[in-house]
């Protein structure tokens, strides 16, 4: 997975997927509530909806009108989830009842109707009561991560509800999804590291972190923070966004795939940022800012905005196994219309709490708004992919400590020193004639699974592939993109 840095393409090394000692780690106790939302954000909702303001109210009326958040809703719980290809799928269900269990238990909060509490408490133990695995093809792996993640913030949200069995669901999530997502980051299912598209690491990132913090294991939270930062696969912060371009955006590297899956990659990192966030760990200004440049590339690609890329390559395959490769050479073509809830709470951190520039989120933000969430964009499980609601979760005034910042050329700085760059200067992101600032890494195919979901597998199912256990093999370029990086980091004001 090589660039044209000098490096010999398809050279391989060996790595380890999580590193051992992370590099920021949570306050001495972690803090509850303290997913998606704290203690402050849920009084934060109800003072405003009570108020009538506005965009709030616009919000709760959105999740007040989904199926979902009814407190007549009954669970369905299965003693086995099966996702893929070769099985008897049946995780609709599960996600169906994860979102009604979230809605639920946000709409009680927020309206204080405890009603809707008690009926996520009753979805949530229905579940930790008879789930006993998740099975398969490879996209049970998927399946632990995006339901792992979700089904933690629901639980979050009523852990201390009386009639909430905690320990047996902190249970649940510590045998049945944290085991497959961490595994997935060490092993990729025994294929190259580079095999897996970002989405299905941060979809593996996200439910370590959120369940990790959810059962209070402050290793695991630190293995989710390591490995966002410098993890060997695509969703790791500086595999997803490899480039980063004179004009301040970061190419994301899925744009080189489809839109969906990009959009899903988005959403997912900003959800490993806020969960870290409100646990004291910032890695939403992580490398200067990365994720912004990332997410600022992608709402603008999305709103129909002409954006450069660097045609890359990636490996494919199995430890052991066939091999081969697939390049990018542009970004795919895009729908100006299409909708994911997932905008408003990026938008709110960089210009809200950190007054920083954030233009193209904002409009993809305004775009979307009022987010809905689960069920309100489509039947299919792309559209339970996200939790959903930003405009009514994440909409926030300025903060006291946020510092409005000027220039024109970058898209942000260092999001705790208030210096950052605006990107509305003139010639942002205009196409091929942007140069990159920092050497490229590994791109996605052009070619997406025709009618898949958005988190769908990538190249070809790998179950059963072997390999020796904990050793995954890397493209040689990731490594020395990795020392490059460094070299640059060290060089930095020179």
């Amino acid at each position: 997975m090589l660039k044209a840095t000098g490096a010999a393409a398809g050279a391989l090394a060996v790595g380890t997927g999580l590193a051992s000692a992370p590099a920021h780690a949570a306050g001495p106790t972690l803090v509850h509530p303290g997913l998606l939302h704290t203690r402050a954000d849920l009084d934060r909702m109800a003072a405003k909806v009570k108020a009538g303001a506005a965009p709030y109210s616009a919000g709760f009326a959105k999740l007040t009108a989904n199926r979902h958040a009814q407190s007549g809703w009954t669970a369905n719980p299965q003693a086995t989830v099966y996702r893929g290809a070769g099985s008897p799928q049946n995780y609709q269900i599960l996600y169906n009842d994860i979102h009604a269990a979230y809605q639920n238990a946000l709409r009680g909060h927020v309206s204080g109707d405890s009603a809707h509490l008690d009926t996520a408490v009753a979805i949530l133990n229905a579940w930790s009561a008879r789930l006993t695995s998740l099975e398969g093809s490879a996209d049970r792996f998927l399946a632990a991560g995006l339901y792992g993640y979700q089904f933690a913030n629901a639980a979050e949200l009523v852990r201390d509800h009386p009639d909430f069995d905690l320990g047996r669901f902190q249970s649940m999530l510590s045998t049945v999804f944290a085991p497959l997502s961490d595994d997935f980051l060490v092993h990729h299912n025994n294929a190259v590291v580079t095999n897996y598209w970002t989405n299905w690491d941060l979809t593996a990132m996200a439910c370590v972190l959120a369940t990790g913090i959810f059962c209070d294991d402050k290793a695991q939270v630190g293995r989710a923070v390591d490995y966002f930062e410098n993890g060997a696969g695509l969703g790791s912060v500086k595999h997803a966004i490899p480039v980063v371009y004179d004009d301040g955006l970061g190419e994301w590297l899925e744009a080189g795939r489809d839109q969906g899956h990009a959009l899903l990659g988005v959403g997912l990192m900003g959800t490993v940022c806020e969960m870290a966030w409100n646990q004291g760990i910032d890695l939403y200004g992580y490398d200067d800012s990365r994720f912004l440049k990332g997410a600022q590339y992608v709402a603008k690609w999305s709103l129909g905005g002409d954006v450069s890329y660097t045609a890359n390559t990636r490996a494919k395959g199995a430890i052991n196994g066939w091999s081969g490769a697939e390049t990018a050479a542009g970004a795919a073509g895009v729908d100006p219309g299409m909708r994911r809830p997932i905008w408003a709470m990026i938008a709110n951190h960089y210009t809200k709490r950190r007054g920083l520039s954030a233009t193209y989120v904002t409009r993809a933000a305004a775009q979307a708004a009022p987010e809905g969430g689960g069920g309100d964009y489509g039947p299919n499980s792309g559209g339970y992919d996200q939790l959903g609601f930003g405009t009514l979760a994440f909409t926030r005034d300025r903060g006291a400590g946020a510092v409005a910042t000027g220039g024109t050329s970058g898209a942000g700085g260092s999001a705790g020193a208030g210096g950052a760059d605006s990107d509305e200067g003139t010639g942002a992101g205009t196409g091929s004639g942007a140069r990159p600032r920092t050497a490229t890494s590994a791109a996605a195919s052009a070619s997406p699974r025709a009618g898949g979901d958005l988190a769908a597998t990538g190249s070809d199912d790998i179950v059963g592939w072997t390999a020796a256990a904990g050793i995954t093999a890397v493209a040689g370029g990731l490594l020395f993109l990795r020392r490059r990086d460094r070299e640059r980091r060290g060089t930095a004001g020179q």
